[in-house]
């Protein structure tokens, strides 16, 4: 028996890591993919990928975002407050931790597929809550300091600054496009002396796959962002994809021991539903009072509708029947 990996990104390699970890002979796919820019690693993310790949020493050297100013809403004032997170590279990141191997041949097919890669069954279809585009691009900061990252909200968006202790930085802007929105910017604009060439447009609005998995004939799960699209405003997606592959790989652990196949890739299924759900209503206060023009209100009514589809979802599904130990799942009594 074999799993077949397919992607190049964390999920997909974290994935890897854990299968190999468990003595399950695995194989990997890699498609080639463009690279993020740039990725900001919480201390949850940083802990998830040290304890997956058995390394504290992942980005301990690095230097950390230490503080976060926000300007929110069309009244909102000012806050500071304490932040910890690394800055890296998506291509940086996943130096670190790519299997040191190639995987070898697949001779017959796999009895598991873990797709961290678009790449999906036919009957999987994208659920998009939203139309929100970002670009990214490279900024040079007006002066030199301590790491930070500030956040505005806009008429038509929003804009998110990083920044190092070089006067280096990255910006992401959201809805507007990145010289409108710093022409109104009355926190980021400051902050930045020159900017650089706006990357293409790509998506920033919420999105899940449904279903998530499936059971029978072909045994496969969807893991990282084949799987679930974050709203970088409040999503760790790194953290996120990490703790999708730790559970799918629980899964297929607990189906080679002899659990239901289909109770697992039900309890996979609503395991993300609900984590999608939360991040969902974690998003709802920031549209809420970002704006009140109609770009924010079209975004605000996208996680609205979110929220109701999770809600009848999750309604479908039996209650949850195991959770996660460590790496493994248990049955619930």
């Amino acid at each position: 028996m074999a799993v077949l990996v397919r992607g190049d990104g964390v999920a997909a390699y974290c994935a890897f890591q854990l299968l190999t970890r468990a003595g399950i002979p695995a194989i990997y796919e890699r498609p080639s993919r463009p690279r993020l820019p740039v990725i900001m690693l919480s201390e949850a993310a940083i802990r998830l990928i040290a304890d997956v790949f058995e390394r504290e020493d992942l980005f301990r050297d690095l230097p950390r975002i230490t503080s976060r100013a926000v300007l929110w809403g069309e009244a909102g004032e000012l806050v500071r407050m304490p932040h910890s997170a690394v800055v890296v590279s998506e291509e940086m990141l996943l130096d670190q931790i790519r299997p040191p191997y190639e995987s070898a041949a697949l001779s017959d097919w796999p009895e598991w597929i873990i797709h961290g890669t678009r790449r999906l069954p036919h009957e999987a279809v994208d659920v998009n809550f939203g139309s929100r585009l970002g670009r990214a691009l490279s900024v040079q900061l007006r002066d030199s300091r301590a790491p930070c990252c500030w956040v505005e909200s806009t008429d038509h968006g929003w804009l998110f600054l990083i920044g190092n202790a070089q006067s280096e930085g990255w910006l992401l802007s959201v809805g507007c496009e990145p010289e409108n929105g710093l022409a109104k910017s009355r926190l980021v604009a400051p902050q930045i002396d020159r900017i650089g060439v706006p990357s293409a447009a790509f998506p920033c609005f919420p999105r899940i796959v449904s279903p998530l998995g499936r059971s029978g004939q072909e045994n496969w799960l969807a893991c990282g962002t084949a799987a679930i699209g974050f709203d970088p405003i409040c999503g760790d997606g790194t953290a996120h994809a990490v703790r999708e592959a730790i559970l799918a790989v629980a899964v297929i652990r607990a189906a080679l021991a002899g659990a239901k196949v289909e109770d697992l890739v039900a309890h996979y299924e609503s395991r993300l539903t609900a984590a999608f759900h939360r991040h969902l209503e974690n998003c709802l206060p920031f549209y809420q009072r970002g704006g009140s023009g109609p770009w924010w209100l079209g975004e605000l009514h996208g996680v609205e509708d979110g929220i109701t589809w999770c809600r009848e979802r999750l309604a479908q599904f039996p209650s949850f029947r195991y959770r996660l130990s460590g790496f493994e799942l248990e049955k619930v009594s």
